[in-house]
């Protein structure tokens, strides 16, 4: 059997994923990999076979996506060349997560693909929704459609929806508590993040940033460039967590029992609905990241509500589920003959 597992590079959310199930997926069968998006900072260990352009969305430094560069940005002509390029029709099955090539590739040529994002568990209609009809919400749904989806969430809403994948690197690290507070707000800028947090003079920031090069030190607050191992190290041995309601980040932040704090990007559909989840099950929510929010970051610091879950590994049983009636399908006739 060979399959294509495709992925979204935007952020270093699906990347963390992939890194996780591919391996599983080289046990059962031919796997190539494909990565489109071009602000993913995390190493692989294995082989990309396709790195396209794809579709992304560049993160501001106001709290939101920058809609002007993401516009600069945009290549449609090279997308459609992408899309038609691709030769899915060389493998079994196509696994995506959240990736536009591949998806709209095989819904052109009618090719076998399954969804498996966590943009599918936000998209279900029993997961919480941050208003139903809005223009974000379509984006979210027809960006790489599919007629099969799964998804992960932080809770499972429905049968179609699975408990988050926790890297190994976080699920075998040892939890302390250092003191420090792990910052991870890539739509904010440098800048913004120090006027804000500088508030607290006591409080020692460990700040991970999309938008330097450089390590630099503003009295209590360390800014960093970012970089897998290190955000991990911090984090684990942190007090708590500030992050934006993204996905992968506060799962590994539940997972290893840290104090948690997001603040939504603006104008971002999925990290609103995010939010929602996160906020029911007690997870703190601002949603802004400014001045006259110091009052509310200073009641979390001081703080010390964990939010218990458990998040059990069970990515084999769920992949073996996924694949096992494709898997079947095409060793039969080699089976028989």
């Amino acid at each position: 059997m060979k399959i294509l597992y495709a992925f979204q590079g935007t952020g270093n959310g699906h990347a963390s994923r992939a890194i996780e199930i591919i391996p599983y997926l080289q046990l059962k069968a031919e796997v190539d990999v494909l990565i489109s998006g071009h602000q993913c900072e995390l190493k692989f260990p294995f082989e990309i076979k396709y790195k396209y352009y794809g579709l992304s969305f560049i993160f501001g430094k106001k709290g939101g996506i920058d809609f002007k560069q993401t516009l600069q940005k945009l290549k449609l002509t090279n997308l459609f060349k992408e899309i038609k390029s691709i030769p899915i029709e060389d493998y079994d099955l196509i696994i995506n997560d959240f990736e536009p090539v591949t998806a709209w590739a095989a819904k052109l040529k009618n090719t076998p693909i399954i969804s498996l994002s966590h943009q599918n568990a936000v998209l279900d209609k029993h997961s919480p929704k941050y208003g139903m009809y809005k223009f974000e919400r379509l984006i979210l749904k027809y960006y790489a459609p599919s007629k099969i989806k799964f998804g992960f969430h932080f809770q499972t809403y429905s049968s179609a929806i699975f408990s988050p994948i926790i890297r190994k690197k976080i699920r075998y690290k040892n939890r302390t508590n250092k003191g420090h507070y792990t910052v991870y707000l890539p739509a904010y800028s440098d800048k913004k993040i120090i006027k804000v947090l500088s508030e607290f003079k006591d409080v020692k920031w460990q700040v991970f940033s999309k938008h330097t090069n450089q390590h630099k030190l503003h009295n209590n607050i360390f800014i960093q460039p970012i970089n897998g191992n290190e955000f991990i190290r911090s984090m684990a041995s942190s007090s708590g967590v500030l992050c934006g309601a993204g996905f992968e980040t506060p799962a590994e932040a539940l997972y290893l029992k840290k104090k948690l704090l997001v603040i939504p990007m603006k104008n971002q559909y999925e990290q609103q609905c995010n939010a929602l989840s996160l906020k029911e099950m007690g997870v703190t929510v601002l949603k802004k990241f400014n001045k006259r929010q110091c009052e509310k970051i200073s009641k979390w610091i001081k703080s010390n509500k964990i939010i218990e879950i458990e998040y059990s590994d069970n990515t084999e049983d769920i992949l073996e589920a996924i694949i096992l009636p494709y898997y079947n399908e095409t060793m039969l006739p080699s089976i028989v003959s």
